[in-house]
């Protein structure tokens, strides 16, 4: 059983920066696939960003590129999304996201593709 721990959200205002951080347990980290996906209020949920399991490969939304980044240390068992200027829009929960079962150079860019999910993280960003 794999479990993901998210931290690091919180209120900032709108030009701020944020680091999230993803700890997970349970299986074999170098693996996975990680990403982050993101909720607000009233609307579906959409991938923020993806990494593949050696850290070589990236995927970005559109809304995030050149803002955030996806890092990861399989060492440590960690994956990051750096967020700098941050905008109102960017105000959601944040999950961090596995697929266990990803081929080495892929990265997965919908839901359904990941098999476990943080309970998240709450980014608010005042304007």
């Amino acid at each position: 059983q794999v479990q993901l721990r998210e931290s690091g959200g919180g209120l900032v205002q709108a030009g701020a920066s944020l680091r999230l951080s993803c700890t997970a347990s349970g299986g074999t980290f170098n693996r996975f696939a990680m990403g982050w996906f993101r909720q607000a209020p009233g609307q579906d949920r959409e991938i923020v960003a993806g990494i593949n399991r050696n850290g070589a490969n990236t995927y970005y939304a559109d809304s995030v590129k050149g803002r955030f980044t996806i890092s990861r240390d399989n060492a440590k068992k960690m994956v990051y999304l750096q967020m700098n200027s941050l905008e109102s829009e960017d105000t959601a929960v944040y999950y961090c996201v596995a697929d266990v079962n990803a081929i080495l150079y892929t990265v997965p860019a919908t839901a359904n593709d990941y098999d476990y999910w943080g309970q998240g993280t709450q980014v608010t960003v005042s304007s």
